[in-house]
């Protein structure tokens, strides 16, 4: 199903001003050389819940970084409505997820060098699985 113009731009006003603060809480709480970017937000038909990919570097951080902003999304959540209450009506729920695909095109880029073959590495074809 397709989105409509409504969820398209509030999807990019939730994306660019998440990514701003974001940076900016990691950057508060003293988290150097860790770079973070909402990659995608999708948006629900009903507008109630955002579905925000966000991309971590270094990757082997992503998993922790994730799951410490889900634990802290409603103070997130209310951050973003002070931000956007010109341009929202109701803030949309956030749940953030990984966005592995970096790590995933890079295995794919290592698999066509030679260096390694994710269809015969049992392990890498799990993880895929899993998603």
């Amino acid at each position: 199903m397709t989105e409509s113009n409504r969820q398209k731009k509030i999807a990019g006003v939730l994306q660019k001003d998440l990514s701003s603060l974001l940076q900016n809480m990691l950057r508060e709480a003293g988290q150097m050389g860790i770079i973070i970017s909402v990659s995608k937000v999708n948006v629900t038909v009903d507008l109630s819940i955002a579905k925000v990919y966000v991309s971590v570097f270094p990757s082997e951080k992503a998993e922790t970084i994730v799951s410490e902003i889900n634990a802290i999304t409603p103070s997130i959540k209310h951050k973003m409505a002070q931000l956007t209450k010109d341009q929202l009506r109701k803030m949309p729920d956030l749940s953030f997820y990984n966005d592995d695909s970096l790590d995933y095109i890079d295995r794919i880029e290592q698999a066509v060098k030679g260096e390694e073959n994710p269809i015969k590495d049992p392990d890498l074809l799990e993880q895929r699985k899993k998603k």
